[in-house]
């Protein structure tokens, strides 16, 4: 069962989770060479990690003493899927809606 999309989509509301995706894009990575970049401590960088693994975007495995870190692009494929639908509406037109909720709703409607 794919993770849920509320758990993926709090995932990648994370900036430092999102670059961590883009750096697992090339390859798969050890978790020390992941924190490298980021101005945090290992523990804060594990945590993402953690988050990151729950939501099915990564996975993680030991390969001797060494924690790997692997791309998983079925949760993004799920999410991007999801998104592809809302493109097919096209752009939004906000003055245009604007006009109908003029012609639709009683101008002398309060609020509330």
């Amino acid at each position: 069962m794919a993770p849920d999309l509320d758990i993926v989509f709090a995932a990648l509301a994370d900036p430092t989770r999102r670059a961590i995706l883009s750096m697992l894009l090339e390859d798969d990575m050890a978790v020390t060479d992941v924190a490298e970049p980021f101005e945090m401590s290992l523990a804060a960088i594990s945590k993402h990690l953690g988050v990151l693994t729950s939501a099915g975007l990564i996975s993680q495995e030991k390969r001797g003493r060494v924690k790997w870190c692997k791309l998983e692009p079925d949760a993004l494929r799920e999410a991007s899927t999801w998104m592809q639908g809302f493109g097919q509406m096209g752009g939004l037109d906000l003055d245009a809606f604007e006009r109908f909720l003029a012609t639709e709703l009683p101008s002398d409607q309060s609020a509330g």
